[in-house]
C-alpha cells in the first residue's frame, strides 16, 4: 500500500499556495458527517425570523512563512449549522464583506453525505451570489431587524478579513446588545476579535468559548501538512487575551452555551452545534412571538 504524502499539495491557481496534504485529508475529511436527523419537536413557522450568516469570501491565508494556505469556509461547519437552521424554520440570509461569493474547502465536502449536499445545493444561490455586508448593515441593525441570530462558519478563510472588519463588529454589537445570538465554531471565533478596541473593556470578556485548539495549528496541522506553514496569530490564545475563558482543550466535538454565544471546538461539533443553535433560536422566537 502506497503511503499517503504529508507535503502540503500546490493550488496551481496562486503562486506559493498550498492544499493540505493527502495524508491530513485522509486523517480528517470523513465521506459522511454524523447528522442523523433533526432534534427539535416544531419547527418555527411564524415567517418574521432569520439568520444573518457572515461567510468568508478571501481564499488564502498568508503564513508566517511567506507561503498561503488555500482555504476558506469549511463545508461541514457552515453546512450542518445551516441544515439545522434551516429545518428548524430560519431562512438564512448570506452576506460576505464584498459581495463575493462565499469560499469553501472545498477539498473537505463530505462526499457520500446526501444531507449536506443538498443543503449546500439548496443556499447555492445565495453562497454564490451573497449580500454585501456594508449595503444591508442598516436593515441588520434596525429596530425592527427581521435577524434573529448571527451565523459565523469555521474554516481558516474566518482569519483573514472578518476580524479587522468594522461592519463586523457592528453586527456583532448589535447582537449582544438586542439579546440576538452569535452562533460560530472550530476558527470561526476569530471573527470575534473584530470586538476588541484600544482601551476599551472587551465586549465578550468573561464568556467561555469553545474553539480550535491552538496545540493542534501549532503542531500536528503542520507535521501532517495540513497547512503550508504557521498562523501568523493563534485564535485561542488572541481570546484568552481579551478576557474569555476557553473550555476545551482538544477536539472531541464539545459545544458551550454562554448567554447569547453558541460555539463549538471543531467540525466533529457542527452536529451539535446545530441542534443546540436550533433549540436556543427557537425558544427565543417563541420568547419574541
Amino acid at each position: 500500500m502506497t503511503e499517503l504524502s504529508k507535503k502540503p499539495v500546490p493550488d496551481r491557481a496562486e503562486y506559493n499556495a498550498f492544499f493540505p496534504s493527502e495524508f491530513s485529508l485522509n486523517a480528517y475529511v470523513a465521506p459522511k458527517t454524523d447528522f442523523n436527523g433533526v432534534q427539535f419537536s416544531q419547527a418555527y413557522t411564524g415567517g418574521k425570523y432569520k439568520v444573518f450568516m457572515i461567510a468568508a469570501d478571501e481564499r488564502y491565508l498568508p503564513m508566517q512563512n511567506g507561503t498561503r494556505f488555500s482555504t476558506g469556509n469549511h463545508p461541514v461547519e457552515t453546512l450542518l449549522p445551516m441544515l439545522h437552521l434551516h429545518e428548524a424554520g430560519f431562512e438564512i440570509d448570506v452576506a460576505t464583506l464584498s459581495g463575493n461569493p462565499a469560499k469553501f474547502e472545498m477539498w473537505a465536502m463530505p462526499k457520500d453525505d446526501e444531507a449536506v449536499a443538498a443543503i449546500f445545493q439548496t443556499y447555492l444561490p445565495k453562497l454564490q451570489q451573497p449580500l454585501k455586508l456594508a449595503d444591508v448593515l442598516a436593515q441588520v441593525l434596525a429596530p425592527d431587524s427581521p435577524y434573529i441570530g448571527v451565523f459565523i462558519p469555521g474554516g481558516h478563510g474566518a482569519f483573514n478579513a472578518l476580524p479587522h472588519s468594522a461592519e463586523v463588529k457592528r453586527v456583532l454589537e448589535w447582537a449582544l446588545q438586542n439579546n440576538r445570538h452569535i452562533i460560530t465554531l472550530c476558527h470561526g471565533p476569530a471573527a470575534l476579535v473584530a470586538l476588541a478596541e484600544a482601551g476599551k473593556d472587551f465586549a465578550l470578556a468573561g464568556y467561555q468559548v469553545c474553539v480550535f485548539p491552538d496545540a493542534l495549528d501549532e503542531g500536528a496541522n503542520i507535521e501532517i501538512g495540513y497547512m503550508p506553514g504557521r498562523l501568523r496569530w493563534l485564535v485561542a490564545q488572541k481570546l484568552k487575551e481579551l478576557g474569555m475563558e476557553v473550555v476545551n482543550e482538544g477536539m472531541s466535538g464539545q459545544v458551550c452555551q454562554d448567554r447569547q454565544l453558541l460555539t463549538g471546538d471543531s467540525p466533529l461539533a457542527a452536529n451539535a452545534l446545530g441542534i443546540l443553535a436550533a433549540d436556543v433560536l427557537l425558544a427565543r422566537a417563541a420568547e419574541l412571538g
